[in-house]
């Protein structure tokens, strides 16, 4: 019977950690004075990181049209990872209309980027 006593540990374990859950309660959001444009440059994140996978699988699986191309789809994400860091700085000191401009440029890099991960070697 010694499987008996990991078995009962793992079930201690997953009943400690379901109490100590329960007791810590929701997650309250944080008030931030500037939370919409900090919404807005996350979600401008998750479409740098989503074009930096479409980019990968393309380079990976060795379908992208050129070295050339596939140093300027770098250079677009390269770039629209920085221009997310200066929108980053500007919503956290409220300059709404810089993280505004800042977030198109990031799109028109993040497009490139994936149009130029799809197109298909000569």
């Amino acid at each position: 019977m010694t499987h008996d006593k990991p078995f009962a540990l793992g079930i201690w374990l997953i009943a400690l950690l379901t109490a100590t859950a329960t007791l810590a309660g929701p997650l309250e959001p944080v008030d931030h004075p500037h939370q919409e444009s900090l919404r807005v440059v996350h979600e401008a994140e998750h479409d740098v990181d989503h074009a930096w996978e479409v980019y990968h699988r393309a380079a990976l699986g060795g379908t992208v049209a050129s070295p050339q191309l596939q140093a300027e789809i770098e250079g677009h994400l390269h770039e629209a990872r920085m221009l997310i860091a200066l929108a980053q700085e500007a919503a956290e000191h409220g300059n709404t209309g810089q993280v505004e401009h800042l977030i198109k440029q990031v799109r028109v890099h993040t497009t490139e980027a994936i149009q130029g991960s799809k197109e298909s070697k000569k």
